[in-house]
Order: C-alpha cells, then sequence, then structure tokens
C-alpha cells in the first residue's frame, strides 16, 4: 500500500476513524527538514513491506493543527494508531527503530482486522500485554508462561492442577472476553479472575478473596470459543490475574495452548506529549 498524504485535520480525523482496528502509521515532517527527505523513501519502503497496515504523510506546516493535536514538536515524529487510539510514538530518523515498532503492532492488528478477534468492534489485546510485567506461579519449568505469551508453546502447571497467571498491560484496557484452547481432558475448567491487583495473589489469597468474576469452562470451549465476561467490571483494567483452580478431568497437571484476551485499549493521554506548538514546529537535534 502506498503511504497517503494527509491534507488537513478532517482528513486526519477520517481516517483514524474509517481503519478501525488496523495498525495505522503517521509520518510527521515537513519539506525543510533534512532528516525526513532521508527517511521518506524507506517509509515508502515499509508502507509496501506491511501492506495491511496505513502509511499517512502528515507535512506539519500545511496541517499545522494536526501537528500541535498531536503533540509534535520535532520532525520527523512518526505516531502509531489503532482504533482511534495512539500506541505508540517515535522521534527522529531512525528506520531500524521504525520498523521494529511497526513489528511490535503489525501482526495482532492483522489478525484483528482479519477475523475481528471473533467479537466485532474488539481486538485480541496481545500486542498490549507487557512481557516483563507477567508472571505464574506454579508453572513447569519445561513450560513457563514466558513461552505461551511469546507464542512459542503452552503453558503448564507442575506439582498439581492449580495455576496463576497474572498479565500486565502496557496501558488501560477494557476486557470484553477470553479466549482458551487447551486440551479437553487437562484444560482448564474453573477460573477466578481478578482485576487491579497491587502484588501477584498467592493461592491462599486466590482462594479466598473474591473474584471480579468466577467462570467454568465447558470443554467445547477450549477450541478458542469466546467466552463472554461481565464487561461493566473490566473498565479499567491495569492488570489480569487468572487463577485455575482445576481441570476439565482432574488430571494431575493443567495445560493451556493459547490464552488471547479480547477487548480494547482505553485512551491514556501523557499530556507532557501534548504541548502546544506556538509558531513553526522545530526541527528535532
Amino acid at each position: 500500500m502506498s503511504v497517503k498524504e494527509v491534507l488537513n485535520e478532517s482528513q486526519f480525523q477520517e481516517e483514524l476513524n474509517s481503519n478501525g482496528v488496523k495498525l495505522i502509521v503517521v509520518d510527521f515532517s515537513a519539506t525543510w527538514c533534512g532528516p525526513c527527505k532521508r527517511i521518506a523513501p524507506l517509509f515508502d519502503e515499509l508502507a509496501l513491506k506491511y501492506n495491511r497496515a496505513v502509511f499517512l504523510k502528515v507535512d506539519v506546516d500545511k496541517c499545522q493543527e494536526t501537528a500541535a493535536s498531536q503533540g509534535v514538536s520535532a520532525m520527523p515524529t512518526f505516531i502509531f494508531y489503532r482504533n482511534k487510539i495512539r500506541v505508540a510514538k517515535i522521534q527522529g530518523a531512525d528506520v531500524q527503530a521504525l520498523e521494529a515498532k511497526i513489528k511490535q503492532y503489525y501482526d495482532a492488528s492483522c489478525a484483528a482486522s482479519g477475523e475481528d478477534s471473533g467479537v466485532p468492534g474488539q481486538i485480541d489485546l496481545g500486542s498490549f500485554i507487557q512481557k516483563n510485567q507477567c508472571e505464574a506461579l506454579n508453572d513447569s519449568d519445561d513450560h513457563p508462561l514466558s513461552v505461551l505469551i511469546e507464542g512459542r508453546g503452552y503453558i503448564e502447571s507442575d506439582c498439581d492442577q492449580q495455576l496463576i497467571i497474572s498479565l500486565g498491560f502496557t496501558q488501560s484496557v477494557k476486557i470484553h472476553s477470553i479466549k482458551v484452547k487447551a486440551p479437553k481432558d487437562n484444560g482448564p475448567k474453573t477460573l477466578k479472575l481478578f482485576i487491579n491487583q497491587p502484588n501477584t495473589l498467592d493461592f491462599d489469597a486466590a482462594t479466598s478473596n473474591l473474584a471480579t468474576q468466577e467462570i467454568e469452562l465447558k470443554p467445547d470451549e477450549l477450541d478458542g470459543k469466546v467466552v463472554n465476561l461481565k464487561y461493566v467490571k473490566f473498565q479499567n483494567v491495569h492488570n489480569l490475574q487468572i487463577f485455575v483452580i482445576n481441570n476439565q478431568t482432574d488430571e494431575e497437571v493443567t495445560r493451556i495452548d493459547n490464552l488471547s484476551i479480547i477487548g480494547l485499549p482505553i485512551s491514556t493521554t501523557n499530556m507532557g506529549d501534548f504541548k502546544r506548538v506556538a509558531g513553526k514546529v522545530g526541527e528535532g537535534h
């Protein structure tokens, strides 16, 4: 897909509104900016390579309102959007950093736009999971949580059926539903879901504390079917903890092959990024 030039603020907003869960990458640049000129042909190449994303170019002199509202104070600045929400920002003409950030969000956005995550208007929140803020209790050394969240394998409990999975998010999210893929014999059965805990719960606390929601999975729901949650209770989630109490047939260990969290990120604004630009926007150094 070729790069589309944005000519005014209304066109910019229309692009955000019309592209739903697709990844949108916006190059804020200026004709007088040397680094902008150097990276421009590379940006065009990335648009062709990642052709299921939307690539836009905004001239900050022609679109001063857009540049100011998006907090652009140096050129080039690349801002990434999904579902009308800004998810990342890079300043400077570093094509390697730019492509790395595209890769971070591209696969999830393609999956969401291609299959709509199974839930109209919602996306797979996998790209918003902060891997270094995730941990599990009683996961097997051979099949730990890390291989599950990186898509390299399955998680399995160690010495009994129970597991506690703690997932942190890069920003606040709303969680609509979950999808689980697991064997029908030792896949998870009873789950207690907790949100916004200050620390990972231990098994005693998870057993005794009141959960945000408790659900029981049926065997036919372990093939990736959408399992709806009480959406109103999961509206501002920073972290999610899942206590797996048992599995379907009381096997010795519990196994999960895939876990998807479905919902939407909440727009969280760092006001430091949105300083009003007075006069001409300056070139970055």
